[in-house]
């Protein structure tokens, strides 16, 4: 049903005027479980990060040693 309404292409005539109310409100929901599963999904991952990130001088590396030293280590992202 909801194929049919979409691929008419139009929301004037060709559809009931009970339809468009439902049809609105099942998007909005949707966008709605959407915004939320993001938003959590940003705070989980967001919680996994350190309070705070390493400077580079702490080290004890030039930035160059750094870069040396993660070219050897093989990737886990390819």
């Amino acid at each position: 049903m909801l194929t049919r309404v979409l691929a008419g292409g139009g929301f004037g005539d060709n559809v009931p005027d009970g339809l468009i109310g439902p049809m609105g409100l099942l998007i909005i929901l949707l966008l709605g479980i959407a915004t939320v599963l993001l938003i959590r999904n940003m705070n989980s991952r967001l919680r996994r990060l350190p309070e705070r990130f390493p400077q580079q001088g702490e080290s004890g590396e030039t930035p160059e040693q750094t870069r040396q030293h993660g070219a050897d280590k093989p990737s886990a992202d390819v």
